[in-house]
Protein backbone atom coordinates (compact mmCIF):
# COMPACT_ATOMS: atom_id res chain seq x y z
CA UNK A 1 0.00 0.00 0.00
CA UNK A 2 1.52 3.55 -0.89
CA UNK A 3 2.28 5.58 1.81
CA UNK A 4 0.28 8.10 3.60
CA UNK A 5 0.58 11.74 2.51
CA UNK A 6 -1.02 14.98 3.25
CA UNK A 7 -1.84 17.27 0.78
CA UNK A 8 -1.93 21.42 0.88
CA UNK A 9 -3.34 23.79 -0.78
CA UNK A 10 -2.48 27.58 -0.88
CA UNK A 11 -4.42 29.68 -3.47
CA UNK A 12 -2.63 33.41 -4.30
CA UNK A 13 -4.18 35.48 -7.01
CA UNK A 14 -2.47 33.65 -10.19
CA UNK A 15 -0.64 30.80 -8.06
CA UNK A 16 -1.83 27.77 -6.52
CA UNK A 17 1.18 26.73 -4.22
CA UNK A 18 0.46 22.69 -3.41
CA UNK A 19 2.53 20.10 -1.08
CA UNK A 20 3.06 16.93 -0.40
CA UNK A 21 4.14 15.82 3.42
CA UNK A 22 4.73 12.50 4.74
CA UNK A 23 2.88 12.27 7.97
CA UNK A 24 5.15 10.92 10.99
CA UNK A 25 2.98 11.17 14.41
CA UNK A 26 2.29 14.87 15.13
CA UNK A 27 5.09 16.08 12.35
CA UNK A 28 5.41 16.19 9.01
CA UNK A 29 7.94 15.89 6.31
CA UNK A 30 8.04 17.62 3.01
CA UNK A 31 7.94 14.75 -0.16
CA UNK A 32 7.19 17.79 -2.85
CA UNK A 33 6.18 21.11 -3.58
CA UNK A 34 5.18 23.51 -6.66
CA UNK A 35 3.54 26.52 -7.54
CA UNK A 36 1.35 26.72 -10.70
CA UNK A 37 1.22 29.51 -12.57
CA UNK A 38 -1.70 30.74 -13.97
CA UNK A 39 -1.82 33.10 -16.56
CA UNK A 40 -2.97 36.49 -15.49
CA UNK A 41 -5.45 37.12 -18.70
CA UNK A 42 -6.94 33.82 -17.88
CA UNK A 43 -7.50 34.66 -14.34
CA UNK A 44 -8.73 38.33 -15.16
CA UNK A 45 -11.52 36.44 -17.48
CA UNK A 46 -13.28 34.94 -14.23
CA UNK A 47 -16.27 37.49 -12.77
CA UNK A 48 -14.90 36.52 -9.01
CA UNK A 49 -13.22 34.30 -7.07
CA UNK A 50 -15.54 31.79 -6.33
CA UNK A 51 -15.84 31.30 -10.38
CA UNK A 52 -12.18 30.02 -10.16
CA UNK A 53 -13.05 27.09 -8.06
CA UNK A 54 -13.88 24.56 -11.13
CA UNK A 55 -10.34 25.59 -13.31
CA UNK A 56 -8.34 25.43 -10.08
CA UNK A 57 -9.58 22.25 -8.59
CA UNK A 58 -8.67 20.74 -12.24
CA UNK A 59 -5.25 22.09 -12.45
CA UNK A 60 -4.72 20.40 -8.94
CA UNK A 61 -6.22 16.97 -9.77
CA UNK A 62 -4.09 17.36 -13.37
CA UNK A 63 -0.99 17.89 -11.10
CA UNK A 64 -1.47 14.85 -8.90
CA UNK A 65 -1.95 12.96 -11.78
CA UNK A 66 1.55 13.82 -12.67
CA UNK A 67 2.78 12.72 -9.41
CA UNK A 68 5.14 9.39 -9.83
CA UNK A 69 3.74 6.14 -7.89
CA UNK A 70 0.16 5.85 -6.00
CA UNK A 71 -0.82 8.60 -3.99
CA UNK A 72 -2.80 7.93 -0.87
CA UNK A 73 -4.13 10.88 0.54
CA UNK A 74 -5.20 10.71 3.90
CA UNK A 75 -6.28 14.44 4.48
CA UNK A 76 -6.53 17.84 2.45
CA UNK A 77 -5.34 21.30 4.17
CA UNK A 78 -6.30 24.34 2.72
CA UNK A 79 -5.24 27.87 3.39
CA UNK A 80 -7.66 29.77 5.71
CA UNK A 81 -9.18 32.33 4.00
CA UNK A 82 -10.86 36.00 4.94
CA UNK A 83 -13.34 34.08 7.42
CA UNK A 84 -15.09 35.57 10.45
CA UNK A 85 -13.33 35.83 13.96
CA UNK A 86 -11.85 32.25 15.17
CA UNK A 87 -9.63 30.76 17.49
CA UNK A 88 -6.71 29.32 16.23
CA UNK A 89 -5.97 26.12 15.38
CA UNK A 90 -7.60 23.33 13.11
CA UNK A 91 -11.25 23.07 11.59
CA UNK A 92 -12.74 20.92 9.30
CA UNK A 93 -13.99 21.96 6.21
CA UNK A 94 -17.54 21.31 5.97
CA UNK A 95 -20.34 22.70 3.14
CA UNK A 96 -21.41 25.56 5.59
CA UNK A 97 -17.56 26.94 5.61
CA UNK A 98 -17.27 26.14 1.89
CA UNK A 99 -20.32 28.59 1.80
CA UNK A 100 -18.98 31.29 3.85
CA UNK A 101 -15.93 30.60 2.10
CA UNK A 102 -16.94 31.66 -1.31
CA UNK A 103 -20.26 33.65 -0.68
CA UNK A 104 -20.19 35.59 1.97
CA UNK A 105 -16.08 36.03 3.31
CA UNK A 106 -15.19 39.41 5.37
CA UNK A 107 -13.02 40.31 1.89
CA UNK A 108 -12.93 38.88 -1.22
CA UNK A 109 -9.14 36.84 -1.93
CA UNK A 110 -7.82 34.06 -3.77
CA UNK A 111 -6.97 32.65 -0.02
CA UNK A 112 -10.77 31.54 0.36
CA UNK A 113 -10.85 29.33 -2.68
CA UNK A 114 -8.31 27.01 -0.01
CA UNK A 115 -11.08 25.64 1.79
CA UNK A 116 -13.55 24.72 -0.96
CA UNK A 117 -10.84 23.25 -2.71
CA UNK A 118 -9.54 21.21 0.10
CA UNK A 119 -13.29 19.93 0.36
CA UNK A 120 -13.49 19.02 -2.78
CA UNK A 121 -10.04 17.32 -3.14
CA UNK A 122 -10.67 15.42 -0.48
CA UNK A 123 -13.90 14.12 -1.21
CA UNK A 124 -12.55 12.84 -4.05
CA UNK A 125 -9.97 11.08 -2.03
CA UNK A 126 -11.84 9.73 1.12
CA UNK A 127 -10.37 11.80 3.16
CA UNK A 128 -11.27 14.71 5.67
CA UNK A 129 -10.55 18.64 4.52
CA UNK A 130 -9.12 21.30 6.76
CA UNK A 131 -8.06 24.94 7.62
CA UNK A 132 -5.19 25.62 9.60
CA UNK A 133 -5.29 29.22 11.49
CA UNK A 134 -7.08 31.49 9.02
CA UNK A 135 -6.16 35.45 8.90
CA UNK A 136 -9.18 36.12 10.66
CA UNK A 137 -7.30 33.85 13.87
CA UNK A 138 -8.45 36.72 16.46
CA UNK A 139 -6.95 36.11 20.39
CA UNK A 140 -7.22 39.76 21.24
CA UNK A 141 -7.97 40.49 25.23
CA UNK A 142 -10.25 43.43 25.73
CA UNK A 143 -7.85 45.66 26.27
CA UNK A 144 -6.47 45.69 23.38
CA UNK A 145 -9.55 46.51 21.52
CA UNK A 146 -10.17 49.59 22.76
CA UNK A 147 -8.94 51.95 19.93
CA UNK A 148 -10.32 55.31 20.76
CA UNK A 149 -13.32 55.29 19.14
CA UNK A 150 -16.44 53.15 20.47
CA UNK A 151 -17.46 52.81 16.64
CA UNK A 152 -14.22 51.59 15.03
CA UNK A 153 -13.08 48.77 17.77
CA UNK A 154 -10.09 47.04 17.05
CA UNK A 155 -9.59 43.51 15.65
CA UNK A 156 -6.95 40.73 14.41
CA UNK A 157 -6.53 39.54 10.60
CA UNK A 158 -3.37 38.63 10.67
CA UNK A 159 -0.72 36.14 9.44
CA UNK A 160 -1.57 33.85 11.85
CA UNK A 161 -0.66 30.61 9.86
CA UNK A 162 3.18 31.34 9.39
CA UNK A 163 3.44 33.76 12.56
CA UNK A 164 2.45 30.76 14.83
CA UNK A 165 4.07 28.51 12.51
CA UNK A 166 7.55 30.21 13.05
CA UNK A 167 6.62 30.52 17.12
CA UNK A 168 6.73 26.46 17.13
CA UNK A 169 10.06 26.81 15.81
CA UNK A 170 11.49 28.91 17.67
CA UNK A 171 9.71 27.39 20.79
CA UNK A 172 11.09 23.97 19.52
CA UNK A 173 14.99 25.52 19.07
CA UNK A 174 14.66 26.98 22.73
CA UNK A 175 13.44 23.73 23.80
CA UNK A 176 10.22 25.83 25.45
CA UNK A 177 6.86 24.74 25.50
CA UNK A 178 5.06 26.45 22.65
CA UNK A 179 2.19 27.71 24.96
CA UNK A 180 5.04 28.97 27.07
CA UNK A 181 6.34 31.23 24.63
CA UNK A 182 6.43 35.04 24.48
CA UNK A 183 8.01 36.39 21.24
CA UNK A 184 7.55 39.25 18.65
CA UNK A 185 7.05 37.91 15.06
CA UNK A 186 7.20 40.30 11.95
CA UNK A 187 5.96 37.99 8.44
CA UNK A 188 7.62 40.36 5.90
CA UNK A 189 5.44 39.51 2.83
CA UNK A 190 3.20 41.79 0.33
CA UNK A 191 1.34 42.56 3.35
CA UNK A 192 3.08 42.65 6.86
CA UNK A 193 1.77 41.76 10.32
CA UNK A 194 3.55 42.10 13.13
CA UNK A 195 2.14 40.41 16.67
CA UNK A 196 2.89 39.55 19.84
CA UNK A 197 2.69 35.81 20.65
CA UNK A 198 2.35 35.43 24.57
CA UNK A 199 1.78 31.78 26.05
CA UNK A 200 1.71 31.00 22.28
CA UNK A 201 -1.82 32.78 21.61
CA UNK A 202 -1.18 36.38 19.17
CA UNK A 203 -3.20 38.83 22.08
CA UNK A 204 -2.11 41.91 19.88
CA UNK A 205 -1.03 42.24 15.70
CA UNK A 206 -0.98 45.61 13.47
CA UNK A 207 -3.41 44.28 11.68
CA UNK A 208 -2.31 43.13 8.39
CA UNK A 209 -4.87 45.00 6.59
CA UNK A 210 -5.28 48.33 8.19
CA UNK A 211 -2.43 49.48 11.07
CA UNK A 212 0.68 47.47 10.06
CA UNK A 213 3.75 49.70 8.50
CA UNK A 214 3.29 49.72 4.59
CA UNK A 215 4.63 47.20 2.66
CA UNK A 216 5.82 46.54 -0.90
CA UNK A 217 1.92 47.14 -2.31
CA UNK A 218 -0.37 47.83 0.97
CA UNK A 219 -0.26 51.49 2.35
CA UNK A 220 -0.56 50.34 5.74
CA UNK A 221 -1.66 52.61 8.84
CA UNK A 222 -2.48 56.15 7.44
CA UNK A 223 -3.49 59.69 8.87
CA UNK A 224 -7.01 59.40 9.75
CA UNK A 225 -8.02 63.02 9.10
CA UNK A 226 -5.87 63.29 5.73
CA UNK A 227 -7.49 59.97 4.81
CA UNK A 228 -11.27 61.14 5.43
CA UNK A 229 -10.11 64.03 3.32
CA UNK A 230 -9.07 61.85 0.75
CA UNK A 231 -12.59 60.31 0.68
CA UNK A 232 -14.48 62.88 0.25
CA UNK A 233 -11.86 64.17 -2.50
CA UNK A 234 -13.67 63.16 -4.78
CA UNK A 235 -10.40 61.69 -6.63
CA UNK A 236 -11.68 58.02 -5.52
CA UNK A 237 -14.86 56.29 -5.57
CA UNK A 238 -14.78 53.37 -3.13
CA UNK A 239 -13.17 50.39 -5.30
CA UNK A 240 -10.59 52.79 -6.64
CA UNK A 241 -9.72 53.97 -3.00
CA UNK A 242 -9.69 50.40 -1.30
CA UNK A 243 -6.80 49.73 -4.64
CA UNK A 244 -5.12 52.52 -4.08
CA UNK A 245 -4.70 51.32 -0.41
CA UNK A 246 -4.73 47.72 -1.28
CA UNK A 247 -2.41 45.97 -4.00
CA UNK A 248 -1.11 49.67 -5.52
CA UNK A 249 -0.28 51.56 -2.25
CA UNK A 250 2.87 51.31 -0.08
CA UNK A 251 6.35 50.98 -2.26
CA UNK A 252 4.22 50.71 -5.31
CA UNK A 253 2.70 53.90 -4.97
CA UNK A 254 6.35 55.52 -4.40
CA UNK A 255 8.25 53.65 -6.91
CA UNK A 256 6.19 51.55 -9.34
CA UNK A 257 7.59 48.43 -8.48
CA UNK A 258 6.54 45.95 -5.63
CA UNK A 259 9.88 43.82 -6.14
CA UNK A 260 12.16 44.48 -3.38
CA UNK A 261 15.03 43.22 -5.33
CA UNK A 262 14.50 45.95 -7.84
CA UNK A 263 14.05 48.55 -5.38
CA UNK A 264 17.36 47.62 -3.93
CA UNK A 265 19.27 47.48 -7.19
CA UNK A 266 18.13 50.89 -7.64
CA UNK A 267 18.86 52.16 -4.35
CA UNK A 268 22.81 50.44 -5.27
CA UNK A 269 22.56 52.48 -8.37
CA UNK A 270 22.16 56.00 -6.03
CA UNK A 271 18.54 56.59 -6.46
CA UNK A 272 17.80 58.53 -3.38
CA UNK A 273 14.02 58.23 -3.32
CA UNK A 274 14.57 54.42 -3.38
CA UNK A 275 16.66 54.41 -0.37
CA UNK A 276 14.59 56.98 1.14
CA UNK A 277 11.07 54.64 0.89
CA UNK A 278 13.04 51.48 1.89
CA UNK A 279 14.45 53.00 4.71
CA UNK A 280 11.22 54.83 5.51
CA UNK A 281 9.11 50.94 4.98
CA UNK A 282 12.37 49.48 7.64
CA UNK A 283 11.55 52.13 10.15
CA UNK A 284 7.76 51.55 10.38
CA UNK A 285 8.97 48.23 11.00
CA UNK A 286 11.30 48.26 13.51
CA UNK A 287 8.45 50.63 15.33
CA UNK A 288 6.12 47.92 14.92
CA UNK A 289 8.35 45.63 16.83
CA UNK A 290 9.23 47.77 19.70
CA UNK A 291 5.22 48.45 20.26
CA UNK A 292 4.70 45.00 20.14
CA UNK A 293 7.60 43.92 22.34
CA UNK A 294 5.81 46.85 24.54
CA UNK A 295 3.03 44.54 25.04
CA UNK A 296 5.09 41.82 26.29
CA UNK A 297 6.76 44.26 29.01
CA UNK A 298 9.94 44.56 26.87
CA UNK A 299 10.42 40.29 28.00
CA UNK A 300 10.06 38.55 24.96
CA UNK A 301 12.02 35.55 24.44
CA UNK A 302 12.77 36.55 20.92
CA UNK A 303 12.22 38.70 18.06
CA UNK A 304 11.41 36.33 14.58
CA UNK A 305 11.86 38.01 11.02
CA UNK A 306 9.94 36.02 8.74
CA UNK A 307 8.29 36.38 5.32
CA UNK A 308 9.45 36.54 1.80
CA UNK A 309 11.20 39.77 2.68
CA UNK A 310 13.43 38.22 5.62
CA UNK A 311 15.03 36.37 2.69
CA UNK A 312 17.03 40.15 1.90
CA UNK A 313 20.39 40.16 3.97
CA UNK A 314 20.55 43.89 3.91
CA UNK A 315 17.02 43.82 5.50
CA UNK A 316 17.28 41.41 8.25
CA UNK A 317 20.93 43.20 8.92
CA UNK A 318 19.26 46.61 9.63
CA UNK A 319 16.41 45.03 11.38
CA UNK A 320 18.46 42.67 13.85
CA UNK A 321 20.84 45.51 14.44
CA UNK A 322 18.04 47.83 15.86
CA UNK A 323 16.09 44.80 17.70
CA UNK A 324 18.82 43.31 18.92
CA UNK A 325 18.63 45.28 22.99
CA UNK A 326 15.12 43.82 22.94
CA UNK A 327 15.88 40.42 22.67
CA UNK A 328 17.86 38.09 20.42
CA UNK A 329 16.37 38.33 16.92
CA UNK A 330 15.88 34.87 15.28
CA UNK A 331 15.47 34.69 10.71
CA UNK A 332 12.87 31.99 9.68
CA UNK A 333 13.41 33.47 5.85
CA UNK A 334 10.45 32.93 3.18
CA UNK A 335 7.00 31.63 3.89
CA UNK A 336 6.56 27.93 5.89
CA UNK A 337 2.61 28.12 5.26
CA UNK A 338 2.59 24.79 3.43
CA UNK A 339 4.27 22.94 6.15
CA UNK A 340 2.33 24.57 8.67
CA UNK A 341 -0.97 23.59 7.10
CA UNK A 342 0.12 20.06 6.83
CA UNK A 343 1.62 20.02 10.51
CA UNK A 344 -1.92 21.13 12.17
CA UNK A 345 -3.68 18.24 9.88
CA UNK A 346 -0.81 15.89 11.69
CA UNK A 347 -1.52 17.25 14.42
CA UNK A 348 -5.14 16.30 14.16
CA UNK A 349 -4.61 12.78 12.52
CA UNK A 350 -2.36 11.93 15.00
CA UNK A 351 -4.61 12.74 18.21
CA UNK A 352 -2.19 15.75 19.57
CA UNK A 353 -5.13 18.33 18.72
CA UNK A 354 -9.05 18.11 17.85
CA UNK A 355 -10.45 20.19 15.05
CA UNK A 356 -13.14 22.35 15.55
CA UNK A 357 -16.06 21.47 13.19
CA UNK A 358 -17.73 25.16 11.29
CA UNK A 359 -19.35 26.81 12.43
CA UNK A 360 -16.96 28.06 15.07
CA UNK A 361 -17.68 30.66 17.68
CA UNK A 362 -14.28 33.44 18.38
CA UNK A 363 -13.43 32.44 22.42
CA UNK A 364 -13.31 36.55 22.86
CA UNK A 365 -13.49 37.97 26.41
CA UNK A 366 -16.68 40.23 26.13
CA UNK A 367 -16.46 44.21 27.12
CA UNK A 368 -18.26 45.21 29.85
CA UNK A 369 -20.40 47.60 27.64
Amino acid sequence: MAAPLILTINPGTTTTRLGLFAPQGATVTPVREETLEHDETVMAGFPNIAAQLPFRAEAIAAWLARQPGPLRLVAVAGRGGMLTPVPAGVIAVNPDLVDLALHRPVHHHASNLGAPLALRLAEGAGCPAYVVDPVSVDELPPVARVSGCPDLPRFSFVHALNVRACGRQLAAQLDKPFDSLNAVVAHLGAGISVAALRGGRIVDSTNRMESSPFSPERAGGLPPLSLIDLCYSGRFDHEALKRRLYGQGGVFAYLGTKDMRRVEAMIDAGDAKAALVWEAMVYQIAKAIGAMAAVLDFRPDGIILTGGMAQSARMTAVLSARCAPLAPVTIYPGSHESAALAAGAARVLAGAETARVWPVAPEVEPMPW
